[in-house]
């Protein structure tokens, strides 16, 4: 008998097969069904899905035999990974040199061995997909065939398995660093608005007690208060965007539709210059999250009222109740969005127009927190505008059950 050789790059080829992490795993039906398969076309009673580790040979699936592991240096697929061939086939291991007085040939009489090395993208020769039989034979064209292919869909469901682990590992990075931000969020406000209070109100102050400034340090004055008043819209903004998802929960509520439209006028409406029309003769029960669609709402309204340039400010919302879906259309007479901004308006910290009607500058935060926001509830948004003239942005929320 020959132990099988070491390959010139097993660090590297071992690190290929721990990176899988089927070491040591339980059986598994996909894997299962393939060994059944290839027993029954190549019509042999042994076939297994091994991976040569340091010094075993670990079998993740096997047909014919109890064994689960196997030392790597009695092994059949130890050889054949190192073999230049891409199938060893060996049609009676008593008469190879390799083989003889092998203990799987005399214990589990092992005489014939066809494998199919196991190779990742890398061209590491991880195992193999193999058969035994107890007798003398050779395989078949089309049974060789099969056993190279079906090897292929080994090592298919071997790279799902990475992308999986991969994909995994990525979104725990993700949520960990969303959290981060989000607690950065919340201490950021918390630190800033404070101080920021503070500004305001001695600027305040000091403007009541005018007698001792001049016009120009009464103008400092009001550009330091407005510039605070913006760096705490700002910081507001932030937070409201980090802790969106926390408004969406695994409840539903059973909403008035002209409630709610009722509800977000009452916070966004500030006096006659804004009309908000729609039909409340026939109310619609929504089931939905409640607090987060209000808290969309109220963004949209909020920027049509603050990015209308109209005398007077119109506001058409229509609810379309479809089978499946709640749409939900919002249409303002304002300055409309440019045609070259309007796919990148949900993104954050992007700004579609430099200044309100108050000669105040957006924060590019409000959008994307009603992205965002509808991500979580699996909705969509839609948005269509004619510079100058208006912009409609349509809602879609799936229906819920209660």
């Amino acid at each position: 008998m020959i132990a099988p050789p070491i390959p010139k790059d097993e660090i590297q080829r071992q690190a290929a097969v721990e990176k899988y992490k089927l070491l040591d795993t339980m059986p598994e039906e996909n894997y299962d069904n393939i060994t059944s398969i290839i027993s029954s076309i190549c019509e042999a009673p042994i076939s297994l899905i091994t991976l040569v580790d340091k010094d075993r040979n670990f079998l993740k699936s096997r047909q014919g035999v109890d064994l689960s592991e196997s030392p790597r240096d009695i092994s059949f697929c130890g050889h054949a990974i190192v073999s230049e061939e891409d199938i060893m086939i060996v049609p009676d291991a008593r008469e190879d040199e390799r083989f003889k007085d092998n203990p799987l040939v005399e214990g589990l009489k092992a005489i014939f061995y066809a494998g199919v090395p196991l190779v990742d993208v890398n061209g590491y020769k991880l195992g193999t997909l193999c058969v035994y039989d107890h007798k003398p034979r050779v395989l078949t064209g089309h049974q060789i065939s099969a056993l190279k292919a079906m090897a292929k869909q080994v090592m298919s469901l071997f790279e799902e398995r990475f992308k999986t682990f991969e994909l995994d590992r990525l979104g725990n990075i993700l949520k960990e660093r969303n959290d981060e931000l989000k607690d950065f969020a919340g201490i950021v406000s918390h630190d800033l608005k404070a101080p920021l209070s503070n500004i305001l109100m001695i600027s305040d102050l000091l403007k009541e007690d005018s007698t001792s400034l001049s016009s120009q340090s009464i103008e400092y004055l009001g550009i330091l208060k407005d510039s605070t008043k913006s760096m705490s819209r700002y910081i507001d903004g932030m937070l409201q965007f980090y802790r969106s998802e926390e408004l969406v929960t695994e409840n539903y509520d059973n909403v008035s539709y002209v409630d709610l439209i009722e509800d977000v006028i009452s916070m966004t409406v500030m006096d006659d210059s804004v009309e908000v029309i729609y039909i409340p003769e026939t109310d619609t029960t929504l089931v939905t999250n409640e607090i987060a669609l209000q808290q969309i709402l109220i963004n949209l309204f909020t920027n049509a009222v603050k990015y209308s340039d109209k005398s007077k400010t119109a506001i058409d919302v229509v609810l379309i109740n479809h089978s499946n879906e709640y749409e939900l259309h919002i249409k303002d007479n304002g300055m409309g969005i440019a045609p070259d901004r309007i796919q990148s308006i949900f993104k954050l910290f992007y700004i579609a127009t430099q200044e309100d009607k108050n000669g105040k500058p957006g924060t590019g935060i409000g959008l994307a927190t009603v992205a965002r926001l509808l991500e979580h509830m699996n909705g969509r948004i839609e948005v269509s505008s004619e510079l100058g003239k208006w912009t409609e942005f349509k809602i879609f929320l799936p229906k819920k059950e209660v």
